[in-house]
């Protein structure tokens, strides 16, 4: 992991590259955490939603188990009445009475029939005299008369046979005698149009349904506002959503309605020991409405201040590249020599004590050239300062012609000097350029109508590793072989001994 210096110098290196990586782990966070908050807030509210359809399906299952309490109550009070023979002797309308609990037996509710062992109707809670009808094919019949411990037998929805109570479920119990023997049935039926007030009264909201099924899968009750769904007596054993709330027995689960295949959140029960399962069927897009509309708002307002932190981010990204290229330009500035294009005597400097300490530290060789223009002073009182002044941009430039390496380095030493430092350069390869540099001077075109050339002299410093010499007596070295150039003819090279 870089330390703080590392941190600090990649910071000036690459300031808007920080920037920009900061910027997007910012917009980064920021994006996580609202998508966590949001995200966070829908499980909230589906919680909620389940724990509200739980409350309903408990009280749907706590009316449902008292009215077959009652009736079961009910059942078992007229069985034991049917067995005592003396009230066979009591007028009909007392004996009614006893048999019927008229406090329960409301047409809300439905009406209890006393069966004999044929299946005809022995007594009849909504009339004195009984009503004529026979039910020995019944099935739930037949299971009692096969059956002696049949117990509490709820039936599957049927279509009444007396009276118009329309869609029924039955409650019954078998009448044995005192050896076991087949007496009859005591039956109670319940209209399904009860559980239906029952639900009404409870508000889901559109969409949503409240069901109450047997454990066969058939539909016995339901409130929904859709007129498509299914009706009374639909079977859904073979749906998956029922397989599921069928081997689960209580809980939540979010699927597709089988019918409608929109998203539904499921939360049901079985009702106590009895083949009846509640189902609460609340429709997903009404649950999560308020909650889409919060996530959309709060989206948008997290994109723009995303967006705004990016378009920020890129603007002063371009302020900082504006500001990195204008220090480059002052660094140039400052490190150019204002006549010649080549590096100033102060870039000079520098690049000579680090190269010097780089051959010193790697063993390295080191060359210089001291390059000065002859006949200046002539030339300057022929044409001029002008004239003067772009002889040394020409010869410049044919300096910075003739160098090759990125490594290597022309400057201005002053006046009408050049100094060429060559990094890793023996005597050969630096007597080389100093002749390409000389030759490259000597064919520059007459200024004017000056036949004489301008030519230069040149004197060569080199560093040999391992000898006892200096920065300054190197430079001191290529002085004396410029000097020597100049006694011995000028426009010519010399090499320090």
């Amino acid at each position: 992991m870089p330390n703080r210096s590392q941190r600090s110098a990649l910071y000036k290196s690459h300031p808007e590259l920080i920037l920009n990586l900061g910027s997007c782990l910012a917009v980064l966070a920021i994006v996580a955490i609202v998508s966590y908050l949001v995200m966070r807030e829908r499980s909230n509210i589906e919680l909620s939603a389940a724990r509200s359809a739980s409350n309903i399906v408990q009280l749907i299952e706590s009316d449902i188990v008292r009215n077959v309490e009652l009736y079961d109550l009910s059942l078992l009070g007229l069985i034991q009445a049917a067995k005592q023979p003396h009230l066979q002797t009591l007028p009909a309308e007392l004996r009614q009475q006893v048999y019927f609990n008229q406090a329960f037996t409301t047409p809300v509710r439905g009406d209890i029939l006393l069966l004999d062992a044929q299946g005809n109707v022995a007594a009849d809670s909504t009339s004195v005299v009984p009503r004529q009808a026979k039910f020995a094919d019944s099935n739930v019949f037949q299971a009692h008369r096969q059956s002696p411990d049949t117990g509490l037998v709820i039936s599957p929805p049927f279509k009444a046979r007396l009276g118009s109570l329309n869609w029924c479920i039955s409650f019954s119990r078998r009448i044995s005698g005192a050896n076991g023997e087949f007496l009859g049935v005591a039956a109670g039926a319940m209209r399904l149009s009860y559980f239906t007030d029952l639900f009404t009264r409870l508000d889901i909201g559109r969409d949503s349904s409240i069901n109450l099924l047997n454990t066969d899968g058939v539909l016995l009750a339901r409130q929904s506002s859709n007129p498509d769904d299914p009706l009374i007596g639909a079977n859904f054993s073979d749906r998956p959503n029922f397989k599921r709330l069928l081997a689960d027995g209580k809980g939540s689960f979010a699927g597709h309605s089988g019918s409608s295949g929109k998203a539904k959140l499921y939360t049901f029960a079985r009702v106590a020991e009895l083949p009846l399962i509640v189902v609460v069927a609340r429709s997903a897009d009404e649950i999560f409405a308020s909650w889409r509309r919060t996530a959309l708002l709060v989206s948008c307002a997290t994109g723009v201040l995303c967006i705004g932190i990016l378009w920020l981010t890129l603007l002063l990204g371009r302020e900082l590249r504006r500001r990195h290229s204008a220090e480059q330009d002052l660094a140039e500035l400052a490190a150019t020599d204002s006549l010649t294009g080549l590096a100033n005597r102060r870039q000079l400097d520098q690049v000579l004590r680090r190269e010097w300490a780089r051959a010193q530290r790697n063993h390295r060789p080191l060359a210089v050239l001291m390059v000065d223009v002859d006949h200046f002073k002539a030339f300057n009182e022929r044409h001029g300062h002008p004239g003067g002044d772009e002889a040394l941009r020409e010869v410049a430039a044919a300096i910075g012609r003739s160098i090759r390496r990125p490594a290597d380095l022309a400057a201005r030493y002053g006046g009408e000097e050049f100094l060429v430092v060559l990094p890793e350069t023996e005597r050969h390869g630096a007597q080389t350029l100093a002749e390409r540099i000389r030759s490259t001077v000597e064919t520059l075109p007459p200024f004017g109508d000056d036949c004489v050339p301008v030519t230069v002299s040149i004197g060569i410093g080199c560093y040999t590793p391992g000898a006892q010499q200096d920065l300054a007596t190197l430079l001191g070295c290529a002085d004396d072989a410029l000097y020597c150039a100049k006694r011995n003819g000028r426009n010519r090279v010399e090499t320090a001994t």
